[in-house]
């Protein structure tokens, strides 16, 4: 069994859920946030799928509870903060205001136990696509779903095989060169944005792709998804901060129950 230590934090940040999509692992999430404990929780965006349910209500059980384990937390006393993203940027419209003890903030800087700090962001606004051309944005985020649908099918067929979870989706999206070089200039820009602020480093979303990564002086952390990777950046009562794959951790056949880290932040000290 796993020890409630193997799974104690300091924070623990979260981003692109996409609750309200087919493509949400909320059963993975859930057993991620029922099984470890933490004092603070960062939402870091595109939580609920604003744009997929415009068009098509789509709302199991599983994707309610993830909703009512997280104000549950808040409750007990939890700091929640919810940074929105594009895909949930109605929020944005709500910031600095509390809804059932969970704050609210565009943006937010996150203070270590070591005393380094980092910028919280989504990281939208750092997308060329998203401001010189929302329309090609929409056409992309249907592509990405119908992609992500092939993903299930295709992941469970690998269930039945007995094999893990792995992402067909990322997988493809990493052999695009267009989709790398997007991704090289977003983590520029964030690195850019962080610097300017003064911070040490950054923790975003936004791309689906969770990484831990030394630009000169800044710290870049991406804290991936819950739609391909499962993953999530924890930060340990020491200060250091890791990236966790919990797909990997809960369903791939393992010879310890200990928690799967990516990349520890150690790996990049300066």
């Amino acid at each position: 069994m796993m020890s409630q230590s193997d799974h104690r934090y300091r924070t623990v940040f979260i981003s692109d859920v996409h609750l309200g999509t087919k493509g949400c692992q909320a059963e993975l999430l859930l057993d991620f946030i029922r099984t470890a404990e933490f004092d603070t929780l960062y939402l870091v965006g595109d939580i609920i799928d604003g744009w997929k349910l415009r068009n098509g209500w789509y709302w199991p059980q599983a994707h309610n509870d993830v909703v009512q384990k997280i104000l549950r937390l808040a409750r007990k006393g939890v700091k929640v903060i919810y940074v929105p993203g594009n895909h949930d940027e109605a929020a944005r419209d709500f910031i600095g205001h509390r809804f059932g003890d969970v704050l609210v903030a565009r943006d937010a800087i996150h203070e270590t136990a070591d005393g380094r700090r980092f910028l919280v962001t989504h990281g939208d606004e750092f997308d060329g696509v998203l401001r010189h051309a929302r329309w090609l944005a929409f056409v992309g985020d249907w592509s990405y779903r119908s992609l992500l649908s092939m993903n299930t099918v295709f992941n469970r067929f690998r269930r039945r095989m007995g094999f893990g979870y792995w992402s067909l989706s990322a997988y493809l999206k990493l052999k695009v060169k267009n989709a790398v070089q997007f991704i090289e200039n977003y983590e520029e820009a964030v690195v850019e944005e962080a610097r300017r602020r003064g911070v040490d480093g950054v923790i975003c979303g936004h791309i689906h792709k969770a990484e831990i990564r030394r630009f000169d002086d800044i710290l870049y952390i991406n804290d991936g998804d819950w739609v391909e990777s499962c993953t999530a950046v924890a930060e340990r009562d020491d200060g250091e901060l890791v990236l966790l794959d919990w797909s990997r951790t809960r369903l791939a056949p393992r010879r310890t129950s200990r928690p799967l880290v990516l990349e520890p932040e150690s790996r990049f000290a300066a």
